[in-house]
């Protein structure tokens, strides 16, 4: 069982075209993911946009492509392959596997991924862990970030803003209802895998 003292704390700063994410654990000490992130108008073009040391032996560069990477099994719904998938409101898509030389109007998330973490023995192969499960949840979202342009295409401010106040209350309340369930089963039980589910929702690090 998942101890009740163990909770994942989330802080953003979002000033376009920067945002700032940060992570921290209330069960791990010295524990930290820190997600700097800035919007181009580019195909990823640019080089070192965040200013990242170049000099750190542990930086790694990726490019994620949206269309030719391909998304873990259980993450793959049929809905969100863009190879696909037509937009009934704007005409865009299918895209083919060149789509990035003709995109036009285009955009790049550069993100610089930090993840520091003290914990002797297990360090090396949780942050490996942490990248490897970022990497996954950054191309599912921006595939779903096209696959979903019929339901945010057109929209204003205002409804951006209040699409956002609604996100935070059904999050919220998904939340309440995990921990009230947790207060009422003592016993854990393992389940057969099962078909990704063609609903729109929040993703799974699993």
């Amino acid at each position: 069982l998942v101890p009740k003292i163990f909770y994942i704390t989330e802080r953003a700063w979002n000033y376009y075209p920067y945002t700032i994410t940060e992570y921290t654990c209330s069960f791990v000490p010295n524990f930290t993911i820190n997600i700097q992130t800035k919007y181009l108008n580019d195909k990823g073009t640019m080089q070192n946009c965040l200013g990242v040391s170049e000099n750190d032996d542990d930086r790694v560069v990726e490019f994620i492509d949206i269309v030719n990477d391909q998304v873990a099994e259980h993450h793959y719904k049929k809905a969100e392959d863009l190879t696909e998938f037509k937009s009934s409101v704007t005409g865009r898509g299918p895209l083919p596997s060149n789509w990035l030389e003709d995109a036009n109007p285009v955009m790049c998330s550069y993100k610089s991924v930090q993840v520091k973490l003290d914990l002797w023995a297990f360090q090396s192969r949780i942050e490996e862990f942490i990248h490897k499960s970022i990497r996954e949840i950054l191309l599912v979202g921006h595939r779903q970030a096209f696959a979903w342009i019929d339901d945010w295409y057109g929209m204003t401010i205002n409804d951006v803003r209040e699409y956002e106040r609604k996100m935070q209350e059904e999050t919220n309340a998904k939340l309440l209802n995990e921990i009230e369930s947790s207060k009422t089963s003592s016993d854990t039980t393992d389940s057969a895998p099962t078909t990704p589910s063609t609903k729109k929702g929040w993703f799974s690090w699993s």
